[in-house]
């Protein structure tokens, strides 16, 4: 019997990237085999398009990526038969939820989001250099917040923007304000366009993520991995997936997964 393809869709922060330092380097093991065999890795993040790009080119990684917590997925030129790249969105624009989000501050609910902050704000917040914060402040359709109210508002806060169709999500350091979408959205379209390219072939998807922010993006995957972090505790393992949690952390645990699997699977 041959060998199943494999795809695989990873979170960066605390997953594949260190949650401190932003360092790959434990994982890069497994990334040179996945080169080496051919199989694509599809990084899934609450990062901007230009943060992707940057790590990508750090990884040599070509595969189709997915911004923003599921905002859009980004497909290179070629890749699945256009000659230019395309960025096909899943979500309301950011302009739509800045708004939204002006209007509950004159509500009274206190919180500071990259809109409010200025790239050296933003790289003392989360660890990243300015110019990288800048990379981070070009976003398409969420708004990362650090909240400064109690947790009673935060409730009635997160119940604000149900109501008026957005969502608030737990991302590895910051809150996240965007649309009715998620992580799912772009491994859904990613693996239907993977599977049209050989329909009758058998495709095995793996997800890798370490918060509850991953939650749907492993539930989508036939074996989804946890990698131990800050939060993985509380991600529940899938149900309709074969789940694996990690031994060590971050990409270290990232590394000893993806390995075995592959090992498995005859790579």
């Amino acid at each position: 019997m041959s060998k199943p393809r494999l795809i695989l869709f990873s979170d960066l922060d605390g997953t594949l990237l260190d949650h401190d330092s932003y360092d790959w380097s434990a994982a890069k093991p497994a990334i040179d085999r996945l080169g080496a065999s051919h199989i694509p890795v599809v990084l899934n993040s609450s990062k901007t398009i230009g943060e992707i790009r940057a790590v990508r080119a750090l990884m040599g990684n070509e595969a189709p990526f997915i911004v923003e917590n599921g905002a859009a997925a980004v497909v290179p030129a070629n890749c699945f038969g256009p000659s230019k790249e395309q960025v096909i969105r899943f979500g309301a624009p950011r302009s739509e939820v800045l708004a939204l989000l002006v209007q509950l501050r004159t509500e009274g609910f206190q919180f500071c989001g990259f809109n409010d902050m200025t790239p050296a704000e933003v790289a003392r917040n989360s660890s990243l250099s300015e110019d990288e914060a800048k990379l981070a402040r070009e976003r398409v359709a969420t708004e990362p917040l650090l909240w400064q109210g109690d947790d009673d508002s935060l409730a009635a806060f997160r119940q604000k923007l149900e109501a008026a169709g957005c969502r608030l999500v737990q991302g590895g350091r910051f809150l996240h304000a965007m649309g009715n979408f998620d992580k799912a959205d772009g491994v859904r379209f990613l693996l239907k366009k993977y599977k049209e390219q050989d329909p009758a072939g058998r495709l095995i998807a793996i997800a890798l993520g370490d918060s509850p922010n991953d939650q749907y993006m492993l539930e989508q995957a036939d074996i989804a991995v946890i990698v131990k972090g800050v939060q993985s505790d509380s991600v529940v393992l899938p149900w309709q997936s074969r789940a694996i949690r990690s031994l060590k952390e971050g990409p270290a645990g990232w590394n000893e997964c993806v390995l075995n699997l592959l090992i498995e699977y005859g790579y």
